[in-house]
């Protein structure tokens, strides 16, 4: 993937200066802390020190793939929310590009502050600048705040996610 450059910066509504970047190695403990600081996450993940492998083996495949990208929010040097940005070639839409977001996170006592809004319009300039025409992402259906935070932003429940567990 041409990859834009996604180092840039941006007010949150209280003022403080958000930070957006690639993530780095050395965030992978706060990426899984913010995995584990949800209602289903703290089910499926595990934050402990040292991490599980299979942390470090899904983070260097991540890294390792050109069209896929774990963009991380600073707000005052410390990790607040990331995201996983994945550029798609699709044969519809005449060939068209579109961006896949996933495992949206924002720290629990930081949600409802903007920053979320802040990432979600970042990446979507960051899959405009890619030749993307479509952002979509699938939420499960047990967070609605996250439902009607998607919403507010200007996503529409279009069309029916299914998934079959392997």
């Amino acid at each position: 993937m041409d990859q834009p450059s996604h180092s840039s910066s941006a007010r949150d509504p209280v003022g403080s200066t958000l930070l957006f970047r690639e993530a780095r190695r050395a965030d992978l403990p706060a990426l899984v802390a913010l995995l584990a600081d949800d209602m289903l996450g703290r089910t499926r993940e595990s934050a402990d020190l040292p991490l599980h492998p299979d942390y470090d083996a899904a983070f260097d495949a991540i890294m390792a793939a050109p069209d896929n990208r774990l963009i991380v929010v600073e707000r005052n040097s410390a990790v607040v929310a990331f995201c996983q940005l994945i550029i798609v070639p699709y044969l519809s839409r005449r060939g068209s590009r579109r961006a896949e977001v996933e495992s949206v996170h924002v720290r629990s006592d930081l949600r409802g502050q903007g920053i979320g809004g802040a990432m979600m319009a970042h990446v979507a300039a960051l899959a405009r600048a890619s030749g993307c025409g479509v952002l979509q992402l699938t939420s499960d259906r047990r967070r609605e705040d996250a439902r009607r935070f998607y919403e507010r932003i200007g996503f529409e429940a279009s069309h029916v996610g299914m998934k079959l567990t392997l």
